[in-house]
């Protein structure tokens, strides 16, 4: 391959935000590149949330580290598609309170759910959502039932997966072959290092198996995701309001255990939600897996000797919020960034009261025991144990986890609060624009992807539109 690239567009990243954005320009008509650092893998390549997914699609198998008190585990993809190869594709667009609340504090124009609205339904077109036909699993359906006897509503939670075939609608089974259709290109395994503008194109210096590779290119869209976007950017010099926002929906969990079994091979994905407390906390079940209940039960070693036994009797379940803030920075001679994040008190408060809601809707659901997934704690045996529990979460010992990242560089047009413009120009970028969840303006509450993708689309024909001015 030469030393040097040259296109029209040049995307760097291929998640759900990069790859709708580069697919819109390729069908305009613009010699489009897609770049991404991981592999280009079929979405079958690997059995999902085994061991070999993590290690060929995950950033860093899996382990990524805000530190802080509590510190979050995070994870990234790192794969042709991003962090839609790995997740499970449930689906919600953006509550509309969310976008009224961006739109104000932000200053973020035309973000109406209205305006929107166009924006989901397109990309809804080609990744195809859709609802669980007939019976929810048990594992999920346990959760619906003990909502119902605590009174409590639920929704079953649409996904971007065909049903019919059995396969999920990640960015590698729907945008990215549409961009190839289009006629552009994907450059996998390609390392951004840094960027610069000269003359009137954009170059990016990267790093191809060992070689460095220029790219030029008139219009450049970062796309690497809320922690890669922000170090690729503050590497190359641009820090106004990059990388000091970045947000999360941390996670606690909980596994239960029941009298009969509930997590059946060959079950399609758990669905139920309990949404109804939101924005203080949303609850949900999880994939369970012998492999999954093994590191949920990490740190409790009476619940974990029962997996080998009982795997088919036990859930895992969760309950997330928006609590943490987290910046980004980068640290000399290390290949990723140091992430450190903070708490408000009174969010770790609301999601500790969340784990105790979820534990009585596990127990309302018949569980003979519950697990909470944190350090030191006990198994409770019945919803009076509850009681037993600490007043607060720990702030040392417990250890959040979070699948979703965002916010790290905002847009908007209030410039004391943003890092870009309300269609994901950098602020003084000379054009440099974002596309990927590092554009929101905090946490979305429901599951980001659909916001995510959106959002690209809204910008992207924005671009086009001007001709990337």
């Amino acid at each position: 391959m030469a030393d040097r690239l040259r296109a029209h567009v040049a995307v760097i990243g291929s998640g759900p935000g990069g790859a709708v954005t580069a697919t819109l320009c390729a069908e305009a008509g613009y010699e489009t590149l897609l770049v991404e650092e991981g592999d280009d893998l079929p979405l079958d390549a690997c059995a999902h949330f085994s061991g070999d997914e993590i290690l060929r699609k995950y950033r860093n198998a899996g382990i990524g580290m805000a530190f802080g008190k509590p510190s979050i585990s995070y994870v990234e993809g790192c794969c042709v598609g991003g962090g839609s190869e790995v997740n499970r594709g449930l689906y919600h667009r953006t509550p509309p309170y969310v976008l009224e609340q961006w739109a104000k504090a932000y200053r973020v124009e035309q973000l109406a759910p209205d305006l929107l609205a166009p924006h989901f339904a397109a990309c809804e077109e080609t990744a195809r959502i859709a609802f669980l036909p007939g019976s929810a699993p048990p594992l999920s359906q346990r959760l619906g039932d003990g909502a119902g006897e605590l009174g409590w509503e639920t929704i079953q939670a649409p996904r971007l997966y065909d049903y019919e075939s059995g396969r999920k609608q990640s960015m590698s089974a729907t945008f990215v072959p549409r961009f190839r259709k289009a006629g552009g290109q994907v450059m996998a395994n390609m390392r951004a290092l840094r960027i610069r503008r000269l003359g009137k194109r954009w170059h990016v210096a990267t790093l191809h198996q060992g070689r460095e590779v220029t790219i030029e290119a008139d219009a450049l869209f970062i796309a690497c995701g809320a922690v890669q976007t922000p170090a690729l950017l503050r590497r190359s010099g641009f820090r106004h309001n990059v990388g000091n926002s970045l947000r999360f929906h941390p996670m606690l969990k909980a596994v239960a255990l029941f009298d009969r079994p509930v997590n059946r091979p060959g079950d399609p994905d758990p669905v139920h939600q309990i949404k109804m407390f939101e924005p203080c906390f949303g609850i949900g079940c999880s994939i369970s897996s012998p492999a999954l209940l093994a590191l949920a039960l990490a740190g409790s070693p009476q619940m974990r000797r029962r997996i080998a036994a009982d795997a088919a009797r036990m859930g895992i379940y969760y309950v997330q919020n928006g609590t943490g803030h987290a910046r980004v920075r980068g640290l000399p001679l290390m290949r990723d960034p140091l992430v450190s994040v903070r708490h408000e008190g009174g969010a770790l408060d609301d999601l500790y009261d969340g784990l105790r809601h979820l534990m009585r809707a596990l127990f309302a659901a018949g569980a003979e025991a519950v697990q909470p997934c944190l350090p030191g704690f006990p198994m409770l045996h019945s919803v009076d144990e509850l009681a037993s529990l600490p007043g607060r979460l720990p702030r040392r010992s417990a250890m959040l986890t979070s699948v979703h990242v965002f916010a790290s560089c905002p847009m908007g047009e209030d410039r004391r609060l943003s890092a870009t413009d309300s269609w994901g120009r950098v602020h003084d970028g000379d054009g440099l624009r974002i596309a990927d969840a590092s554009l929101m303006c905090g946490p979305t509450i429901a599951n980001p992807q659909g916001s995510v993708m959106a959002i690209a689309h809204r910008n992207a024909l924005h671009a086009i539109e001007r001709r990337f001015a």
